[in-house]
């Protein structure tokens, strides 16, 4: 701590990624990322670029990509825009829509909220999620404020209808309501044709997890085109330049390669299949996930000493040190071999006990 800290620093409880960690012996299953590499098109837009586009700025309105991302999804392009990753993205909705009213959030979601909420001076609302982890649309109160929460839910990767979505958009129109569809490519049903319905619907996404691009930062957001407008404003105040041309110009690359797209997306569904099978003949619980991750309890064993254990054979996973979560962890879904290298350490472990 510095004597130069503002009040504000001095209150803040950052945001605490998973670890990262460079050994190449090391089996990643606790950042979500793709085991996958991205297409062939996007590793030939980056060999190819022109370098003398590196010494001139961006495109501030990456509008290729926007074009692409309109294209894609089906909006015109006053309806979508890009920054670097969906947690910038995030910052801009919470700034440009949350700062003047409170904000219900799920009491066991994305731990960005909440920081997000003290470094902006956002009054805080958890909501309760049901005994089985599920998010209740009930439970959010008319007039209170503004919502956000992923669909999947993170971290215990369960999603929400798009019914129940809209019935939520419609109960609460006077508010905005901010859907993080970070891991939608992975079950859930995207709620992004709603936004031609609806003024007071936002929704993010992100390159980093189907996309397998998390390494450049690309997130995406849509919306009606004034609350699009009103992130410009917000991002225009901070930084007029918020996409490089390098990931522009890959993210563009990776919508056109719909068949490597849907082939990776398949893999990963079908690796999440037969883990979780394997878990639950174990004797686990598992949560029903759509995204690329799962939420287990080891049924007889201590979540903590497992999550350790696991560390030391170079599987990292997450584990949550909090009286809700304590029981359980979230794993990543890899290739079927990282998943074998897991399940097979997990029976190590029992024997080991």
């Amino acid at each position: 701590m510095s004597q130069f800290w503002s009040q504000l620093v001095q209150r803040l409880h950052p945001y605490v990624p998973g670890e990262q960690r460079a050994d190449p012996e090391v089996i990643k299953l606790n950042t979500n990322e793709n085991p996958y590499p991205p297409c062939i098109g996007v590793q030939n837009a980056i060999r190819e670029i022109d370098h003398h586009v590196l010494r001139k700025y961006p495109d501030p309105e990456s509008t290729t990509l926007r074009q692409a991302l309109a294209r894609y999804h089906d909006v015109s392009i006053e309806q979508v825009y890009v920054g670097n990753g969906s947690d910038e993205i995030l910052g801009f909705a919470f700034m440009a829509f949350f700062t003047d009213q409170p904000l219900q959030y799920p009491s066991v979601s994305y731990s960005f909220y909440p920081v997000y909420c003290d470094l902006f001076g956002i009054e805080k609302h958890p909501v309760e999620l049901s005994e089985n982890f599920a998010i209740v649309p009930e439970r959010f109160k008319v007039g209170l404020g503004g919502i956000v929460f992923p669909n999947p839910n993170a971290p215990t990767g369960m999603a929400l209808s798009l019914e129940q979505i809209e019935l939520l958009v419609t109960t609460h129109a006077d508010s905005v309501v901010l859907i993080d569809e970070a891991y939608a490519d992975f079950g859930s049903q995207s709620a992004i044709g709603l936004i031609h319905k609806y003024n007071n619907l936002v929704v993010t996404r992100t390159f980093s997890k189907g996309r397998s691009l998390a390494g450049l930062r690309i997130g995406a957001v849509f919306a009606h085109p004034d609350l699009i407008e009103g992130i410009k404003r917000v991002k225009n105040s901070f930084n007029s330049y918020p996409l490089d041309s390098v990931a522009q110009g890959a993210a563009v690359a990776s919508l056109e390669d719909e068949v490597y797209y849907q082939r990776t997306i398949q893999l990963i569904l079908n690796t999440r299949k037969r883990t979780v099978e394997a878990l639950e003949q174990r004797q686990f619980r598992v949560l029903n996930s759509a995204a690329n991750f799962i939420f287990v309890s080891p049924g007889k064993a201590d979540a903590k000493s497992l999550f350790d254990y696991l560390a030391n054979k170079n599987i990292l996973v997450r584990h949550w040190n909090n009286a809700l979560l304590k029981d359980w962890i979230r794993i990543t879904i890899g290739t079927d071999s990282d998943m074998d290298r897991l399940v097979n350490a997990i029976d190590t472990y029992g024997e080991h006990e």
